[in-house]
């Protein structure tokens, strides 16, 4: 072959591969063009519109604060000094453990709990921030002067769960019904259609390769653009996820009845069994594994057997982290910190919260008796008895004082029953327990909603039914007897009436018959659902669970108010009338307040530790608000035009 010859073939190949090149260059850049445009089709479809700007306390506030527990959440390290975040708001400590200063819901800070603390560089920010998750109004970053808060237009996406910071700038958000979202400083996007609609509960790993807790669907394993998913069935001892943790290529996941280990993304054995894994902190050669009634425990990983720590006390019971920090260790429980000693050998407590009134801050109901004192039952602990604010207030629960839902003093005996789900139970006038009323005893079942004072006796509501009761004797009345629903919420008299609110409507009672039923097939009532009912001078208010309140008149007419009559719900029972007012409970829009000579109705929310108000009393001038996050009062005549 001749030279020209030899080198035109050289330069067909050439030119040939060159083609080759650009085509699989094209061919490649069109792929990837496909895969980023597909990427951004599916962020967009699950993206959500936010506001990012300072958050301005208000100048001031009508309610004050009734001092409840502070009850810890998580902590962090910021600037040097420790932070500690729960439903009282935001605490900074120096490294003495004294406090510095204090940001309360409602306050400093939007009148929800706080859940969860990372520092971090936003991607919007040139500077380091604490962030901090909120239970229902997004995020806020402190910077050690100010806060400002990242807040989404969705409800759902304000409703958060837990934090995570992953790759530059980005955060990873958990959330109550919206899966897991990122925010990369610029915009909120959903991780992966996939985990719409699932609670998470804790996140651990990365962006690219992230373990989900979630309330009831196990743990998702994300990673290489893939989910995988295991419960009991893939070996996990409980779906309900608590904690997670990872130390090189194990990945540990506590949950409600032990921790169960991954190896090679797969389970390889359970430790813990049967223990509520509330914290877990895994090092090379142990797995502390806090609990929520068990202490604090500390499992060899080498070995299959079980050491409990030495030095654990009762003390460490219902943990909320375990970290570590230089050298050391520390614990968090729901009401103090601890670290390990010099030694290693056992926990030395290094904060407690200080003193409160209350000893719970998730109120159910309240009440005040004839001699003043106010009576607060909680949701899941019990009642408190308190004449003022000085001193602690008197604690009672147990299987039968537990979860309350109304609370009636009798100004005549002095005398007050006590609604829970368990039973209706009468104190005496000292407030020590004299007697317990169940199924057993006549009621139409033992969980009791609401009672009332009807004639000589009690009106007494549960999910079966009506019970009446007097000296003549327990006498019941449910759907048989023609009553709307038999799920009765809440109850109200006046004179020989007796209104019940059900789940499916309401039923106007006289003399123990049921006279009349309104539901929303027969009658202006918005919704079927009805949560508290209160007499106003010669009508009925009836609030709703997701129609707001409506009037009923005295001839069965509903009609609907200003303000009030909207798509807002009423929480059970919490309503109150005044000389002045109307008060009205919601959940999630504050406090509704009417006044009954101007007629109009007004929203409060500034200064209420939660926006979700769950009871009401009046004592002294002084309206008590009770809340899912504490209790506060105001003086009545500072609402006065």
């Amino acid at each position: 072959m001749s030279q020209s010859r030899k080198n035109l073939l050289l330069v067909s190949l050439v030119v040939a591969g060159a083609v080759l090149v650009i085509a699989a260059s094209v061919t490649a850049w069109r792929v990837s063009r496909v895969l980023s445009t597909a990427r951004q089709e599916v962020r967009s479809e699950g993206s959500f519109s936010f506001v990012s700007r300072p958050y301005a306390a208000p100048s001031s506030s009508l309610f004050q604060v009734v001092r409840a527990p502070a009850v810890f959440r998580q902590a962090a390290r910021f600037q040097d000094h420790l932070f500690i975040a729960g439903p009282a708001g935001l605490f900074e400590f120096d490294t003495n453990g004294t406090l510095l200063h204090s940001f309360s819901p409602g306050a400093e800070l939007p009148p929800s709990p706080l859940i969860a603390l990372a520092p971090m560089v936003l991607g919007d920010s040139r500077e380091a921030e604490l962030v901090v998750a909120t239970e229902q109004d997004g995020l806020l970053a402190y910077n050690g002067r100010s806060f400002r808060q990242i807040l989404p237009r969705e409800t759902e996406a304000r409703a958060l769960t837990a934090i995570l910071p992953v790759a530059a700038g980005h955060l990873l958000m958990g959330t109550k019904r919206r899966g897991v979202l990122l925010f990369d400083g610029h915009q909120i996007v959903a991780l992966h259609p996939s985990f719409a609609g699932l609670y998470v509960t804790t996140l651990a790993g990365d962006e690219a390769d992230l373990w989900i807790g979630t309330l009831d669907h196990g743990v998702l394993h994300w990673h290489g653009g893939t989910v995988e998913g295991f419960s009991e069935e893939q070996g996990l001892p409980d779906r309900q996820v608590q904690s997670l943790a990872i130390v090189g290529h194990q990945v540990f996941v506590g949950t409600a009845a032990g921790v169960a280990e991954f190896d090679g993304g797969r389970v390889s054995r359970v430790v813990a069994k049967g223990l509520l894994a509330t914290a877990l902190l895994a090092t090379p050669g142990n797995l502390l594994v806090g609990t929520e009634d068990q202490g604090l425990r500390t499992f060899p990983l080498e070995s299959r057997g079980v050491t409990t720590h030495a030095g654990a006390s009762p003390a460490l019971s219902e943990v909320r982290q375990i970290f570590a920090s230089g050298d050391a260790a520390f614990v968090l429980t729901r009401n103090a910190l601890y670290r390990t000693n010099s030694q290693g050998l056992g926990w030395e407590p290094v904060l407690t919260p200080g003193p409160a009134v209350l000893s719970d801050r998730n109120i159910s109901a309240l009440a005040a008796d004839s001699s003043g004192r106010i009576w607060v039952g909680y949701f899941d602990r019990g009642l408190d008895i308190f004449a003022g604010e000085s001193g602690k207030a008197i604690h009672i629960e147990n299987d039968r004082v537990f979860c309350v839902n109304r609370i009636l003093p009798d100004e005549k005996s002095g005398t007050t029953a006590v609604a829970t789900a368990n039973g209706l139970v009468r104190f005496g006038a000292s407030g020590q327990e004299e007697q317990v009323l169940t199924h057993a005893d006549g009621l139409i079942a033992d969980h009791v909603t609401d009672i009332v004072n009807y004639h000589d006796g009690l009106a007494v509501a549960t999910p079966a039914g009506l019970t009446f009761l007097d000296s003549g004797g327990a006498r019941s009345l449910y759907a048989f007897h023609g009553l709307v629903n038999n799920h009765v919420y809440t109850l109200a008299a006046s004179g020989d009436d007796l209104l019940a609110g059900t789940l499916g409507g309401v039923s106007l009672i006289g003399r123990e018959q049921v006279r009349v039923s309104y539901s929303t097939t027969n009658s202006g009532l918005k919704h079927n659902w009805i949560t508290a009912v209160v007499p106003v001078a010669d009508e009925w208010m009836v609030g709703t669970y997701g129609g707001g309140i409506l009037g009923l008149d005295r001839s069965g007419r509903f009609h609907p108010f200003d303000v009030a009559t909207a798509a807002i719900s009423v929480n059970p029972n919490a309503m109150l009338v005044t000389a002045n007012h109307v008060f009205a409970g919601t959940l999630g829009s504050g406090l509704y307040v009417y006044d009954r000579q101007t007629l109009r109705w007004q929203q409060l929310s500034q200064g209420l530790p939660s926006s979700s108000v769950t009871a009401l009393a009046q004592s002294n001038g002084y309206i008590y608000v009770g809340t899912d996050n504490g209790l506060v009062r105001l003086e009545e005549r500072k609402l006065r035009p």
